[in-house]
Order: structure tokens, then sequence, then C-alpha cells
């Protein structure tokens, strides 16, 4: 009995960590305003997937900074798009048609944390928000 007892402790020990799905609503408006993704800043493990969900049309999710050795991506216009997060950093998407409106999210994977780099690039990145100037700031301030 305490070998089966060591065996399946040592087993459960060494399995690999099952990935975490999320999800994050591409919206219309939602609780920072119009043209939002909702959770628009999220923390996630290396491995973990999140599903952009087209719950209004006329949304895509697509990568404008992503983490050396991360994989880009750029969904199709009203559909659904999953991603998994193989790279540990910091990660800031859009939705192409209204990114003038600032509709961007923030996603941190694993211990990463918002560097000078990232600062750098959210300080020029913004200057194409007709809208919603401070929201990029707002999510990285948020990690």
């Amino acid at each position: 009995m305490k070998k089966i007892t060591t065996l399946l402790t040592l087993f459960l020990l060494t399995m690999p960590a099952i990935a975490e799905q999320h999800i994050v609503k591409m919206l219309n408006s939602g609780k920072d305003g119009m043209m939002v993704f909702e959770p628009a800043v999220l923390s996630v493990n290396v491995g973990d997937i999140v599903k952009f969900e087209a719950t209004d049309m006329a949304h895509n999710s697509a990568s404008v900074l992503t983490p050396a050795g991360a994989t880009p991506w750029n969904g199709e216009m009203s559909k659904d798009i999953s991603v998994t997060f193989n790279a540990e950093g910091v990660y800031v998407y859009e939705c192409t048609p209204h990114a003038m409106m600032a509709m961007v999210g923030v996603i941190k994977v694993g211990n990463a944390s918002v560097n000078d780099a990232t600062k750098l690039f959210a300080e020029q990145y913004k200057s194409k928000f007709v809208m919603n100037q401070d929201r990029l700031d707002k999510y990285l301030s948020e990690m």
C-alpha cells in the first residue's frame, strides 16, 4: 500500500500543469466605456490560452507588442480566436478597426513586469488614439 501511495504521489507531482483558458470579450460598450476588451488587463501563466470572443460584431484581436520569442496573432473580423501564451512577458493587443478609439488590452504572462521598452512603446503607440488617450497607460499601471 505504501508503494502505491508513493507512486501515486510521484505521478501527481510530475504531471504537467494543465493550461487554463481565459475569456476576453470584444465589446462595443463595457465597464471602461466604448470599444473595449473585457477584461482589458489580464495575468496568465505560461502555457495558458486566451480566447477572444467576438461578443459584439466588427471587432478582432491583433497583437501590437509581443515579447521576444512570442508568436504574434491577427484574428479575423467578427471571429473568435484562441491564443496560447508560451513566452513570458507583457503583450499589448488591439482591435484593428477601433485602435484609434484605444480599443486595446494588456496581458502579463508569468512574472513579467512593465519595463522601460514597454513604456516607450506605449508612449509612441498611443499617439494614434483620437480618444481615451490615457487608457493604455491606465491598463499598464494595473500590472
